[in-house]
């Protein structure tokens, strides 16, 4: 849905929370300091780095603004989000969204589990199948704010389950949806679900 208010386009978000059309040409000119960590189109070369390529404009705002407001900490993240406006917040947002989601491979040795949990879950742990919310090929859901998540790095994967796990991680909001699914994983199981999310496609 959106709105024109004061001359400026507006998205209503789910929330009904306003917020600034991004522009992904505007945000190009603005991803030079980042480009060193996710690589100049968003596909990071370094493995505990995230791909932010493809990744929703949504859930890229919200994770970039509470890092920048304290509520998430990535301390390698500081020091280039505190000058962000909210336009600049949202131009970056739609760059990297616009850009093509990479592609990875996963551990064959870690297919069968990862592809258990991912898709069915476990009824006896308690834990739900992830393709509820991040799809059956790990696109996620942009209007529900659940991130992509195919192609993304293992390593990078396993650290924010495992952050997640140990309440290291906490924006996942209210319900703590990812918090009580993640501290139900063992180590076994997180390293398999990396891996597995890391080759969706």
């Amino acid at each position: 849905m959106k709105k024109v208010i004061f001359g400026l386009v507006v998205s209503l978000g789910v929330s009904g929370v306003a917020f600034a059309k991004g522009d992904a040409n505007a945000g190009q000119a603005k991803v030079a300091t980042c480009t060193a960590c996710h690589g100049a189109t968003g596909v990071s070369l370094v493995p505990n780095y995230p791909n932010l390529a493809g990744q929703g404009q949504r859930y890229l705002v919200k994770q970039i603004t509470e890092i920048k407001a304290g509520n998430r900490s990535v301390p390698e993240m500081t020091p280039f989000v505190g000058s962000l406006t909210k336009q600049d917040i949202e131009d970056i947002a739609a760059f990297y969204a616009s850009q093509p989601a990479p592609q990875g491979v996963a551990d064959p040795k870690l297919v069968a589990l990862g592809e258990q949990l991912y898709r069915f879950g476990d009824q006896k742990k308690g834990i739900p199948a992830c393709s509820a919310c991040h799809s059956p090929s790990g696109q996620g859901n942009s209007l529900a704010g659940f991130p992509q998540i195919s192609g993304q790095h293992a390593q990078y994967t396993a650290k924010q389950l495992r952050d997640f796990r140990e309440g290291d991680r906490e924006n996942d909001g209210d319900t703590k949806v990812m918090r009580t699914i993640a501290e139900k994983l063992s180590n076994k199981e997180v390293d398999a679900l990396a891996s597995y999310i890391s080759g969706l496609r």
